[in-house]
């Protein structure tokens, strides 16, 4: 039997509370990707230009900067990675987390909620940050029901 982390980023608490449901789910760790300096409702007004998240994904390169936690990815072999749609992508702070730790071999199942845009071009923009690992797109969980995550990790897994 494979052991699995659930890493996630959560700014508002909807992509946490499927993140949970998850790793109960498949009896996996959980592992919280936070900001050193977190998120507020004005950072996320998708519709103002100059706010935080609008300026941290108008440029692909840019890494906002995480809480580094000791973490011994060699011991898992599938990761479970969750975050929220923004701009029909992930956050660039998933980038910075695949780019801190080292996923060599590892398989990466992405997940995701949103608004209403789908995974777009998301695994492309997140392979080049951890190029030897393999990353699948996985499931749009919206409604994040613990049935609709049943079904999906009992037929992924």
């Amino acid at each position: 039997m494979s052991k699995k982390l659930v890493a996630f980023f959560s700014a508002s608490g909807t992509t946490k509370k499927v993140a949970e449901m998850i790793a109960e789910e498949v009896k996996a760790d959980l592992f919280e990707i936070e900001p050193k300096v977190p998120y507020t409702k004005l950072d996320l007004d998708w519709m103002n230009k100059k706010s935080r998240s609008s300026v941290e994904m108008s440029d692909k390169k840019y890494r906002p900067a995480i809480m580094k936690k000791e973490m011994d990815m060699s011991s898992y072999d599938e990761i479970l990675l969750g975050f929220p749609i923004w701009w029909y992508v992930a956050p660039t702070i998933i980038n910075t987390f695949l780019e801190a730790y080292d996923f060599s071999g590892k398989k990466i199942v992405l997940f995701a909620t949103s608004g209403g845009s789908g995974f777009g071009n998301t695994v492309k923009e997140l392979q080049s940050s951890t190029p030897d690992a393999v990353i699948t797109e996985g499931r749009l969980l919206n409604r994040g029901t613990k049935q609709e995550i049943s079904e999906w990790v009992n037929s992924y897994f």
